[in-house]
């Protein structure tokens, strides 16, 4: 058997031994938006550590936990913290909370980030839709042998994030009062911030926010056929951009700071998928 399938199903029979339930949502909460999960009808909550072979997450701010329970009455599944690449582990084991999720039930994945604001106009505190999303920049997790109970060798990349989710998320932004931007997301490995150099790189390129995390999750989640829909936090504003050095600590500040418009906004949009979809 595939050494990373063999994994991931150990993962799946650990987590289903904890929890007896199915989530239609999987929500990956990013840096300084893991107070959301408070906002939760909470059933059960499993640590990765308890996971049997689950990579645990090491970044500020991050608190490592699954939480299983009701958003406005639709089942969800949150990752209190994701996994980076940047913290040493093989793409597989970043991508494998991702692909656990959907095998416990989830059909839509929903992620969410803190990212660096590159688009001219971008303010610190704002909320972008994701619209599109560049990674050539980390590995693939679909390297290698490829994993056909989970996906096809070659998955189209065509539409990543699906349109019909991206139209509920401005609904429920125009009918809360709340301003969203819309843009492409780019993922760099990370740890280290981005050179004013690599910013005005990636501006060419056609990126709008850059981060850590986030697509290569969307690669992993399309390959096996998830609905997938994104919003940014902008954090701050990128290297080269910024007046003042850039931080963690800022980053999950930001976050916090837009938490009540953001918990709004989630809320909304996973009610509207289940009325909708």
């Amino acid at each position: 058997m595939n050494q990373v399938y063999d994994k991931l199903m150990r993962c799946y029979e650990s987590v289903k031994a904890r929890v007896d339930f199915r989530p239609k949502v999987a929500l990956v909460l990013g840096s300084g938006l893991g107070d959301f999960a408070s906002q939760m009808d909470v059933e059960v909550t499993v640590d990765y550590k308890d996971i049997e072979g689950f990579p645990v997450s090491t970044a500020p701010g991050h608190v490592g936990r699954f939480v299983f329970g009701y958003v406005e009455g639709v089942p969800v599944v949150a990752m209190q913290g994701r996994i980076h690449y940047y913290e040493g582990y093989d793409m597989s084991d970043v991508v494998l909370p991702i692909r656990l999720m959907k095998l416990l039930g989830a059909e839509v994945m929903f992620l969410t980030n803190a990212a660096g604001g590159i688009k001219q106009g971008f303010k610190a505190g704002e909320l972008m839709l994701i619209t599109g999303q560049i990674a050539t920049f980390v590995p693939s997790p679909l390297r290698g042998a490829n994993i056909s109970e989970l996906g096809n060798r070659f998955p189209d990349m065509s539409h990543v994030y699906d349109e019909n989710l991206q139209f509920i998320v401005k609904k429920s932004a125009t009918k809360l009062g709340i301003d969203i931007k819309e843009g492409v997301y780019i993922q760099f490995p990370g740890p280290n911030y981005e050179t004013p150099e690599e910013i005005t790189m990636a501006r060419t390129l056609g990126a709008d926010a850059v981060g850590m995390s986030t697509a290569c999750e969307a690669i992993a989640a399309n390959h096996m056929g998830m609905k997938i829909v994104g919003i940014t936090c902008v954090s701050n504003l990128a290297a080269g951009i910024s007046p003042t050095p850039l931080s963690e600590e800022e980053v999950i500040e930001a976050g916090k700071s837009v938490s009540v418009k953001f918990t709004s906004l989630v809320k909304d949009v996973i009610k509207t998928i289940e009325d909708e979809m």
